[in-house]
């Protein structure tokens, strides 16, 4: 079973595609996520897990939903990993996070996909998004081919920047830049409500029409990237920025 979460597409697109090549299950997290509910899935098949890179690491939400349920059957685990650029040592994570519960960790895919955390980085015009979306295709390619054969993923090499990245400067990233108060919207929003909807966390409610959030954001950018008439800013980060979701169904 694929099991995914994303925020702006590019996790779904690529679970969708190993779903194809696989001939397998793809259960998107969202709703589960969104409800509180902890993860309590069976699968004879291999699990694999599908999600972006916050902070060269997986999504402590995904994370921690993931190790607060019931993991049956299959033992072993493949994950896949969207990233602008890289994902550090993610690995040292996931290998520790199957211990845990008791799976076999098989590796990591490292998947670059374009960037869209325009909190911090610049989003591709859509141009270059789909060049780097048919980019990933042979890497995905090749990680259903691993998986089919039963073999591991090959190790990503790592060095102390990859540790430093995926260790101190996560917890930093965590701790102070991960909040949603540069957050706002402005007078083209329109009150779609599409931006509570898009929100994982439950953390956006409309007053008066327009969105405010509630202080439980974990920057998976759904909301300013999917608002239809980009009446989102964070702060002055995202002034001018392209917005970005996934542009290619797989």
């Amino acid at each position: 079973m694929i099991v995914y979460f994303s925020g702006t597409g590019n996790s779904r697109f690529c679970a969708l595609r190993l779903a194809q090549a696989l001939g397998d299950e793809a259960l998107d997290a969202f709703s589960l996520l969104r409800a509180g509910e902890p993860a309590t899935l069976s699968s004879e098949r291999p699990w694999v897990f599908a999600a972006p890179t916050y902070g060269w690491q997986l999504p402590h939400l995904f994370r921690d939903w993931l190790r607060s349920g019931r993991l049956d059957g299959s033992r072993d685990a493949w994950f896949v990993l969207t990233c602008g650029s890289d994902i550090g040592d993610a690995a040292a994570g996931l290998r520790a996070l199957c211990q845990e519960k008791g799976l076999r960790f098989r590796g990591v895919l490292e998947v670059v996909m374009p960037e869209n955390y325009i909190a911090l980085f610049q989003a591709p015009e859509e141009d270059e998004a789909r060049r780097i979306v048919a980019a990933a295709l042979p890497v995905l390619e090749e990680g259903a081919a691993c998986i089919r054969a039963d073999r591991d993923f090959p190790p990503r090499r790592t060095g102390a920047l990859d540790r430093l990245k995926s260790g101190p400067v996560n917890a930093f990233f965590y701790r102070f830049i991960i909040h949603d108060g540069p957050f706002r919207a402005t007078e083209a929003c329109v009150g779609c409500g599409k931006c509570v909807q898009a929100c994982v966390q439950n953390d956006i409610r409309l007053e008066n029409g327009r969105p405010v959030w509630g202080g439980h954001c974990t920057h998976c950018m759904a909301c300013i990237c999917g608002c239809p008439t980009q009446a989102i800013e964070y702060g002055r980060a995202s002034r001018g920025k392209p917005r970005y979701r996934c542009p290619v169904e797989p």
